[in-house]
C-alpha cells in the first residue's frame, strides 16, 4: 500500500525516539476522493489505534492507516529528501483525489480514472474540467467540457493534441477516438 524510503524510515525512527514508547506513525487522507484531498502524517499513540486500522510494519516502527484512507493511499510513497534548500519529508499519493479503479474495471471507468487523476488536474490550472459522457460501441469516448474549457479558443487543440493522444496511447486497441459534445459558449469563465 505505502512505500516508505530507507531515509524516511530512519527519519521516523529518530522522531519516534522522542515520543512515548509504542507511538506509531499515522498516515491519512483528509477529504479522500475529492479535489480537496490532502495527505498527512502524524504521531499515533497506542491507544489511538482503531480495530479497523491497518498496521504496516517498517524498520523500527509501525505505520497506521485508517480504513477510509486505505484505498486512496495505494501506491503512495513517503520519502525524506535533502538538497541545498534543506531537508523535507514528502508524501506522494497519486490516488488520494481519485480512488484507483481495478484493472478489471470497465473501459469507461478506467478512462474516467485517467481523466480524473491525470487530465483534470492539468485542466484545473485553467479553471476547466472534462468528464466522460459515454463510450460508444465503436470505441469513441464522448466528453463534456466544463468550467474554463467551455468556450475556450484552445479546446480543439486540447482535445485532439492532448486528451485524444493520451487516451488512444493509454488504451491502444480499446479506443478509436474522442469526441466533444460540449456546446461551447464564449464567456468570462473561459480561459484564453
Amino acid at each position: 500500500m505505502i512505500t516508505i524510503s530507507e531515509t524516511a524510515q530512519s527519519h521516523f525512527v529518530t522522531l519516534l525516539a522522542k515520543q512515548p514508547a509504542g507511538t506509531h506513525i499515522r498516515v491519512f487522507v483528509v477529504n479522500p476522493g475529492t479535489p480537496n484531498a490532502e495527505c498527512g502524517v502524524s504521531y499515533c499513540p497506542p491507544d489511538s489505534v482503531e480495530e479497523t486500522d491497518e498496521q504496516l510494519t517498517f524498520n523500527g516502527f509501525n505505520a497506521v492507516v485508517d480504513a477510509e484512507s486505505q484505498p486512496y493511499l495505494l501506491d503512495a510513497v513517503i520519502d525524506f529528501v535533502t538538497d541545498q534548500m534543506g531537508s523535507q519529508l514528502t508524501l506522494k499519493a497519486p490516488n488520494a483525489k481519485v480512488r484507483k479503479v481495478s484493472d478489471d474495471a470497465s473501459l469507461q471507468e478506467r478512462v474516467q480514472y485517467v481523466i480524473d487523476s491525470e487530465i483534470n488536474p492539468q485542466l484545473a490550472n485553467h479553471g476547466g474540467q472534462v468528464s466522460v459522457v459515454e463510450l460508444t460501441e465503436s470505441g469513441i469516448v464522448v466528453l463534456q467540457f466544463g468550467g474554463g474549457c467551455n468556450g475556450c479558443a484552445q479546446v480543439d487543440l486540447t482535445l485532439k493534441e492532448g486528451i485524444e493522444k493520451e487516451l488512444l496511447n493509454r488504451f491502444a486497441g480499446e479506443l478509436t477516438g474522442v469526441k466533444d459534445m460540449t456546446e461551447h459558449q464564449r464567456g468570462e469563465h473561459s480561459y484564453y
